[in-house]
C-alpha cells in the first residue's frame, strides 16, 4: 500500500489515512500509540510504501524516521544547467524552479567570486529526491558533492599552475567542462587538456565547437547544428572569435575531466580532429592537421554529399 502524508497533518488525519489504506484496523489505536510515545510532532510528510506485514510499532517508526519513497535523478557528465533542468522536470520538480536555483551563485561565492550562476558546479551524479524536496535543495546537494570532489582531487580555491599556465579554480572548471564535451573517451582527456593548455600558453584561439553551441543556447538560437555564420558570433563564449578561455564553464565536468586538466598529458600537439569513432588524431603542425581533416572529415562529407562543419576541432 502507498500512503501520502501531508505537511502538518494531525495524528488523527494520519491514523485515518492508514486505516483507509488497510494498514491499521482502528485509527484510535495508532493515534494512542503515537501519543504515548510522544511522537505527535515527529511524523514526517511524504509518500510511504508498505510491503509485507507491519505492526503498529513498525508503521509508527517508519513515519517518524521519515522512510519515504525516493526518486532518483541522474545527470550525465557535461550537461549544462539548461539540459539539467529538462532532466529534473521528469522527476516532478519544475524546470523553472531548478533554473532559478541554478542562477543563484551564493552557494559557491567563496570558491568563485566571479560566478553569476552555478554552471559548472552542479556535479553530475545520481541523486535521491524525496517527496516534498525542492529544486533549491537539489542544487545545494549538487554543489556540496562538487565541493567534496574538489577536495578529493586537490582542486583548491587558489587554483594552480598547469604546464606553465596559471589557472584559477574557475578557469580549471571551465577548461574541464570543454574537455568533457570534446571526447567521450576518458583515456583521451589528458591529451586534449594538454592540447588546449598548449594553445593557451601561446595565445592561440581554442576554436572548440562546444563553446559556440553554449553561446547559441544562451541566446536561445541553437537548432542542433553549427552554421558557418555561428563561428563569427559576438558572444564571449565563442572561442573561434576570442582567444583564451570563455567567461565561465559551459557544463558540469565529471571527475575524469577535472583530473585531466589538473594532470594533463605533456604533448607537442596543438591540433586534433575526430576520427568519427569517438577518438581523435592529434597533430603538431597545421599541415599534418589539414591532412587529418581531409582524411576524416572532408572525404566523409563528400561521401555523404552533405555540407558539414568540422566537429569540435581546433583549427
Amino acid at each position: 500500500a502507498e500512503v501520502t502524508i501531508a505537511q502538518g497533518a494531525t495524528t488523527r488525519a494520519v491514523a485515518e489515512k492508514l486505516a483507509a489504506a488497510g494498514l491499521v484496523k482502528r485509527p484510535w489505536s495508532f493515534a494512542l500509540l503515537v501519543r504515548l510515545r510522544g511522537d505527535e510532532a515527529r511524523i514526517k510528510a511524504g509518500r510511504y510504501r508498505f510491503e509485507g506485514p507491519y505492526s503498529l510499532l513498525d508503521i509508527e517508526r517508519k513515519l517518524v524516521e521519515g522512510e519515504v519513497e525516493r526518486r532518483e535523478v541522474t545527470f550525465p557528465e557535461g550537461r549544462n544547467m539548461f539540459e539539467m533542468a529538462e532532466i529534473v522536470e521528469k522527476t516532478g520538480l519544475t524546470k523553472d524552479g531548478f533554473l532559478a536555483a541554478a542562477k543563484d551563485p551564493s552557494a559557491i561565492s567563496d570558491l568563485d567570486p566571479e560566478a553569476r550562476t552555478l554552471e559548472g558546479y552542479l556535479f553530475p551524479e545520481t541523486y535521491d529526491i524525496k517527496d516534498g524536496s525542492t529544486e533549491s535543495a537539489l542544487t545545494a546537494e549538487m554543489v556540496r558533492v562538487a565541493r567534496g570532489v574538489f577536495d578529493e582531487i586537490g582542486l583548491v580555491p587558489s587554483g594552480r599552475e598547469v604546464l606553465g599556465v596559471p589557472l584559477t579554480l574557475r578557469q580549471i572548471v571551465t577548461l574541464a567542462s570543454i574537455v568533457e564535451l570534446e571526447t567521450a573517451t576518458p583515456a583521451e582527456r589528458p591529451r586534449i587538456a594538454g592540447v588546449f593548455l598548449n594553445r593557451l600558453r601561446v595565445s592561440m584561439r581554442l576554436q572548440t565547437d562546444p563553446t559556440v553551441i553554449y553561446a547559441l543556447k544562451l541566446e536561445g538560437t541553437y537548432r542542433g547544428n553549427i552554421r558557418k555564420v555561428d563561428l563569427s558570433n559576438e558572444s564571449p563564449y565563442n572561442t573561434y572569435r576570442f582567444a583564451g578561455l570563455p567567461p565561465g564553464p559551459i557544463g558540469s565536468p565529471g571527475r575524469s575531466a577535472l583530473k585531466a586538466v589538473l594532470e594533463p598529458e605533456t604533448t607537442d600537439a596543438v591540433y586534433f580532429v575526430s576520427r568519427n569513432d569517438g577518438t581523435h588524431v592529434f597533430s603538431k603542425t597545421l599541415r599534418d592537421h589539414e591532412r587529418a581533416v581531409d582524411e576524416y572529415q572532408r572525404r566523409r562529407s563528400r561521401r555523404e554529399s552533405a555540407p558539414a562543419v568540422a566537429s569540435a576541432t581546433p583549427k
